[in-house]
This record gives C-alpha cells, sequence and structure tokens, in this order.
C-alpha cells in the first residue's frame, strides 16, 4: 500500500517535470521565461559578486562584534542580489514590450529600458548602488573611448594610451584623497587610510610587520 502510493508520489512528480520542460520549449512564451530567468540570473549573480566583496571589506575596515559584521554582510549581499535581480527583470520586460509594441528589436529600446530601470532601481542614492554605478561609470568610459575610434570619431592613437590613462587616474585619485577626501566613496577612503596613512605609524616590530594597529595599551 506505501509502496503504491509512494510509486504514484513519484509517477506524479515526473509527469510535472514533463509538462514544465514542455513549457519551457513554447516558443510563444519565450519573452515572459526569459524575464523570470533574467531575475533568477540577477539574484545569483548579485549575490555571488557582492558576498566575497562584502566579507572582504567587513572584516577589514569596519568594528564591532561578529553577529554584527555577518549582519552587515548579509543585507549589502541581499540589498546587491536584490537589486540586480529587480533591474534585470524590469530590463527584460521592458524590452519585449517595446518590440511587441513594434513588431521588432531596434537600439533605442535597450536605452529606454536601461535608464527606466536605472531610475527606478539604482535611484537610490546609497553605498551599494554608488559602487555598482560608479563600477559601471569606469567601464562605460572606456567603452565608448573604444567606440568612438573603431566609428573615426577620435584618430587610432599612434602608441598605446593607457599609460597616460594610468597616470592620470592614480594622479587624480591621490591628489583627492590628499586634499578633498570627503569627495572620495567611504570604502576607497579606508582602504586608502589603510595603504597611505596607517604605513605611516608603528611603534614596534608587532605593529610594524605583523598587525596594521596595536590593541593592547603598550
Amino acid at each position: 500500500m506505501a509502496g503504491g502510493a509512494m510509486a504514484g508520489g513519484e509517477g506524479s512528480l515526473r509527469a510535472l517535470l514533463r509538462a514544465a520542460n514542455k513549457l519551457l520549449q513554447q516558443r510563444r512564451y519565450h519573452a515572459a521565461l526569459a524575464v523570470i530567468k533574467g531575475f533568477r540570473n540577477g539574484a545569483v549573480y548579485g549575490a555571488k559578486i557582492r558576498a566575497p566583496h562584502a566579507l572582504v571589506m567587513t572584516f577589514l575596515f569596519k568594528s564591532g562584534s561578529l553577529r554584527e559584521k555577518l549582519k552587515a554582510i548579509a543585507q549589502a549581499t541581499y540589498a546587491h542580489s536584490r537589486n540586480l535581480a529587480y533591474f534585470v527583470f524590469t530590463y527584460k520586460g521592458l524590452m519585449a514590450a517595446q518590440s511587441r509594441l513594434q513588431g521588432k528589436k531596434i537600439p533605442f529600446h535597450a536605452f529606454l529600458a536601461a535608464c527606466i530601470g536605472g531610475w527606478l532601481v539604482f535611484g537610490e542614492n546609497n553605498p551599494i548602488n554608488s559602487q555598482i554605478i560608479m563600477y559601471l561609470l569606469s567601464r562605460i568610459l572606456f567603452g565608448l573611448s573604444r567606440l568612438a575610434v573603431e566609428k573615426g570619431y577620435i584618430p587610432q592613437p599612434r602608441q598605446d594610451p593607457f599609460p597616460l590613462v594610468a597616470a592620470l587616474v592614480w594622479g587624480t585619485v591621490l591628489w583627492l584623497f590628499e586634499y578633498h577626501r570627503e569627495t572620495l566613496q567611504p570604502s576607497l577612503q579606508s582602504s586608502m587610510t589603510y595603504l597611505y596613512e596607517d604605513s605611516e605609524v608603528w611603534h614596534d616590530l608587532s605593529d610594524f610587520l605583523l598587525y596594521n594597529k596595536r590593541t593592547d595599551s603598550k
């Protein structure tokens, strides 16, 4: 009796899986299903990116109990994962809607859909969103520079411009850190303080080589 019920349950599960797989193969549902999978991928990718970053930054630069640090890591990971999931869902949904309305996909659709998603999802000025926007901004500048060369808007450089870019970026960021620190993002301030200011202070071999700062009262 019990064996028959178990076999019946397994049969129902297999039938459900077959139905789900059949549904996933239906082309007419592809746009809607792509939006759902985009939400899933956004959530997973956001967690993969934020969790290790939050772990390192929290234990390196934040004070507090272990419980408080773990809570901060969980909150940052959840916020990044949620925002990226919402953005991908919004973007892909708007792309599908525009394509359906106009009967085809055009380049402006991507720009408009992403603008709306960026406003709705990443419009709040907080540390997580700020880091994401700055990450994207640097890559946009590189991408637009390469596109300008490809399209012939600016001439192909005779020499690799990267050394000059590196020099200007480091020169500018250290000048800002030394004289206008408040303009830099907090995590960057923490990193630079550790590298360039904490390295100026020590008392003995322990906080010269083993530790950044002494924890006793010597």
